[in-house]
């Protein structure tokens, strides 16, 4: 069948709507109708060289890394399923989940479904069910961003990639929870476990780091310090849950050291938009006796150096912390973050500054480095 679809086609270039190819699903596989995807950062990352699968160390990207379908963000619904499909049928609405869930592995059989080993292979080609691909352009394969590409009217998916929700959520708002809520959410609750009366700093209020404000607020963090220098999301963040802001770290350390008569943060979170060595220093800066320092956002593969003040690290206890997908297990936290939406404890419509046709999507993004979005969102007829 034909689709429209957004198609990177190497580094620093701008996505081309262009008419694709799909071949049906076959085992485990359906055909999903894309109905909303987020623009988030990752896929910006994609044009940016800061991600994309390394053949070694100092070497360049893949060589079937491009011609790329894009999008992670996003939710649908299912038009056909194939053999052997199990829990998903035709009309079910689903989000979609970046790193795909097995059930079978380690990391999912102890509660971390958000490291499936499924997930190692987000950036190589072909479906996770054989490796051969179902997406097309001029006779050619195409590969697909994180095994979902969302930014389509149509998708061929792996059912371990899918999150199964109620019809009775908006579609534009599941979208938002299959990636970039539950990465900042889970980053507070989860790997930060903020608690009640915890001073929390989140750097970077983005489409991400805008939900680490959430959850940080929804834990019962007494102060909730939004660190941003574009003024638009300083102010915003106090709509979802921060009682102060910052232009910078520089600027918060003070303030801070105030707020906590000189205790510091029990949690720093940090979520820029390029995750950079240099940000830790300042970070853990923040972060005081027994704090925890966690790293959501994504750093440049190559980035292998960071400025940490080893013996502070060690003689005040801190602990800095990794996190994907917010440490989060999808098929119980989407639907999670759902009902809380539901029950108006969670923000998710407000998240969405603007929503832009498949057709705006280098407009979109351009938006979001311009830091005029909270989140983009593309919304398809």
């Amino acid at each position: 069948m034909k689709s429209q679809a957004a198609v990177l086609w190497g580094r620093e270039q701008d996505w081309q709507i262009l008419e694709i190819d799909l071949d049906p699903p076959t085992d485990h596989e359906v055909l999903v109708r894309w109905a909303a995807a987020g623009l988030c950062h990752s896929d910006q990352h994609l044009r940016t060289n800061d991600i994309g699968t390394p053949r070694a160390p100092g070497e360049g990207p893949d060589p079937r890394l491009f011609p790329l379908v894009g999008g992670h963000e996003g939710a649908g619904i299912i038009e056909a399923v194939g053999p052997g499909v199990d829990g998903l049928h035709p009309g079910d609405h689903v989000a979609a989940s970046f790193f795909p869930i097995c059930g079978r592995c380690k990391m999912c059989i102890t509660g971390h479904t958000n490291l499936c080993d499924l997930g190692a292979e987000t950036f190589s080609p072909g479906q996770i069910s054989d490796g051969t691909p179902r997406y097309h352009y001029d006779g050619k394969p195409l590969n697909v961003m994180s095994k979902l590409g969302t930014f389509a009217e149509y998708g061929v998916v792996h059912e371990a990639s899918l999150v199964k929700v109620g019809r009775e959520f908006p579609l534009p708002a599941v979208a938002l929870v299959s990636c970039g809520v539950t990465t900042g959410w889970g980053s507070a609750v989860y790997r930060a476990e903020v608690e009640q009366g915890d001073t929390v700093v989140v750097v970077g209020v983005g489409g991400v780091g805008m939900n680490a404000v959430q959850g940080a607020h929804m834990a019962g963090a007494k102060h909730v310090v939004a660190v941003d220098p574009v003024e638009f999301k300083r102010k915003s963040a106090l709509d979802f849950g921060a009682t102060h802001t910052a232009g910078s770290m520089e600027e918060a350390l003070p303030l801070v050291i105030d707020l906590t008569r000189g205790q510091l943060a029990d949690a720093v979170i940090l979520v820029p938009s390029v995750m950079y060595g240099d940000l830790m220093g300042p970070a853990m800066a923040l972060t005081g006796k027994n704090g925890t320092c966690v790293v959501t956002g994504v750093a440049p593969q190559g980035q292998a150096g960071c400025s940490v003040n080893l013996f502070e690290l060690a003689m005040w206890q801190k602990e800095v912390r990794g996190v994907v997908f917010g440490a989060a297990n999808p098929r119980f936290d989407i639907p999670n973050l759902l009902a809380l939406y539901q029950a108006g404890r969670l923000k998710l419509d407000e998240l969405v500054t603007r929503t832009y046709r498949l057709d705006q999507i280098n407009e979109g993004y351009q938006d979001m480095l311009d830091g005029v979005n909270i989140r983009g969102v593309l919304v398809f007829d």
